[in-house]
Order: C-alpha cells, then structure tokens, then sequence
C-alpha cells in the first residue's frame, strides 16, 4: 500500500513542488486549491494525485480531505500549505481591514488547526507527521507584513502546543524561505523577484524531515536547520 499525503494549497507554488515530489516517490497525494481550473491543469498527468478543489477553511471540505484519505486506509503525511496573504497592497497594522484580517486568519490558522483535529486519528494509524508550512514573517518585525505574520505567528504558537501534547506525532513547522512565487510577487506589489529561488529548492529539506523524523520543531527547509 502506497503511503498517503494531504497538501493544501498544491495549484502551484510549493504545495504543488512538493506534490510533484511526492508523486515521482509513489505516493498518494490527495491536494486542493480554490482555482478547480489552475488545480486540474497542474496535477492531472501526476500519478496518484487526486485533486478536491475547495476552500480549506470550510469545514465540510476538510472532511472530504480526510475521508479521501481515509478510502486510502492510511494516511502518512498532512502538509499544511494553503496560505492568504491578506490584503494587497500589503497594509500597516493601523490601516488593515479586520475583515481581511479575520479571512487571513481563517485561512492560516483555523483551517490548520480543523484538519488537524480531523486528521489525527489517521495519522496516529499510520504513525504519520504533520507539516506546517510557516514564513519567517512570524518572527520578524517587517512593515507590511503584520496581518500575516501574525497569522504565521499563531500557526507556530499551535504547532508548538500540539508537538508537546502528541508526542507520539512528529510536527515540523517549517520556513521555506524566499522563493520564487506569485504570492511572494503579490506581496511586493510586482517588484522583480527572478533572483529568487524556485520552490522546488525547499523541498529536499522538507522531504529529508519526513524521512529522517527528527524532533518536532521550527525548520528552515532550503538548509535544513532546527531554528526553534
């Protein structure tokens, strides 16, 4: 039996690097995306990729994730990827619209924690780890960036619980770096960022974490390194 992943957010960017890994691996990867096109076009000639569009802080759509999985009889891995950047231009704390910021929220932090909660059972099964996926914006004081770095900081405050709580279940959240991608375009307002590495260079760090399971903790995953 193949081992079983969840990757949000996988229409492009990381999510989809990492899918693409998984996959060349032989694993089932079950993903999603809000854009059902941009998800499809990406995945579909992927081997063992079963693509579920849908909004990750909805709950109904986190329980068809985990019963997807579930019809696997396992499941070895959760990547928690999906990510809102909140409003752009990126705002002053002052000047951010709550709503946005809620939304933000929503998307960084609650949704994480519902699949989680949904999805420990199968994991502790599979004895499988949990990934979320984190920026150093949630350590780091930069104007701008404050809805979601403190969305960012709030995933980290949970991971960290959840990691003391379950040790029987490695959680890494994880720092993938600057890369080359359209939020990170989206956030610098269209700035040039080719110099920019692409986010294939962040997966061999997170594939070493799933296959090495060290402790729980923070990593930065283009070299890998424990920073917590």
């Amino acid at each position: 039996m193949s081992k079983c992943a969840i990757v949000t957010g996988a229409s492009r960017g990381l999510g989809l690097a990492l899918t693409r890994r998984l996959s060349s691996e032989g694993w089932t990867v079950i993903v999603d995306s809000l854009d059902r096109r941009e998800l499809e076009n990406a995945t579909f000639r992927l081997p063992g990729v079963h693509a579920i569009p849908g909004d990750v802080s909805d709950p109904y759509h986190q329980q068809i994730l985990i019963e997807a999985a579930r019809t696997t009889g396992r499941l070895d891995l959760l990547v928690n990827n999906a990510s809102a950047l909140g409003p752009t231009p990126l705002p002053a704390l002052a000047d951010a619209n709550l709503r946005s910021v809620v939304r933000t929220f929503e998307v960084n932090v609650f949704a994480p924690l519902g699949l989680i909660q949904l999805a420990l059972p199968l994991l502790a099964e599979s004895e499988g780890a949990i990934v979320n996926v984190t920026s150093d914006a949630a350590v780091e004081s930069y104007p701008g960036w404050g809805v979601y770095g403190a969305s960012k900081a709030a995933l980290e405050q949970a991971s960290r619980v959840l990691a003391a709580e379950r040790p029987d279940i490695p959680v890494y959240w994880v720092d993938p770096g600057d890369m080359r991608t359209r939020m990170h375009e989206e956030a610098v307002g269209g700035s040039d960022i080719s110099h920019l590495p692409p986010p294939e260079d962040s997966v061999p760090g997170i594939m070493e974490l799933i296959t090495r399971r060290p402790p729980s903790g923070r990593y930065r995953v283009q070299r890998l390194e424990n920073v917590a």
